[in-house]
């Protein structure tokens, strides 16, 4: 499948009024999808920085493991209680499945991380009601807030 990054406007998918609002006023459950306990991934860090600055992390990874001791899911229909942003820490090529489990969840906001972009599925997001973000990390964005 190929992804074509060709047609929104970087401003629009990354817009720093809607990341400050995921930031700050959309909720403090994030599932992260892609985190595992595997140190040397960036999705580990990036949890660890969501934790510090007072968010739950729901780590979702098909090995549904606990990382930073919070308990993993295998997929986000497994978690059994309300997400507020998914993070996502898979490939372009995956990711737009993903926009469309945590729309299918109710969640309230999606976030692509760095190199992460799918114009298709931030469309989809956003047309169903959903905040959404791409190509951007809360780790960076969430200390900037002062």
């Amino acid at each position: 499948m190929s992804v074509d990054t060709t047609t929104t406007d970087s401003a629009a998918y990354s817009a720093s009024e809607t990341v400050r609002r995921i930031l700050t006023s959309t909720g403090d459950t994030w599932a992260v999808v892609g985190l595992s306990s595997n140190r040397s991934r960036a999705a580990y860090g990036v949890a660890a920085v969501l934790q510090r600055f007072g968010k739950r992390i729901v780590p979702v990874h098909p090995k549904a493991e606990t990382v930073h001791g919070e308990r993993g899911y295998a997929s986000l229909a497994d978690i059994p209680f309300p997400v507020d942003v998914v993070d996502v820490f898979v490939n372009s090529e995956l990711a737009g499945a993903v926009a469309d489990e945590a729309v299918a969840i109710g969640a309230k906001a999606v976030w692509f991380q760095l190199d992460v972009i799918d114009d298709d599925a931030f469309a989809r997001t956003r047309e169903a009601g959903l905040d959404m973000v791409m190509d951007r990390c809360p780790a960076i964005e969430i200390p900037r807030l002062g």
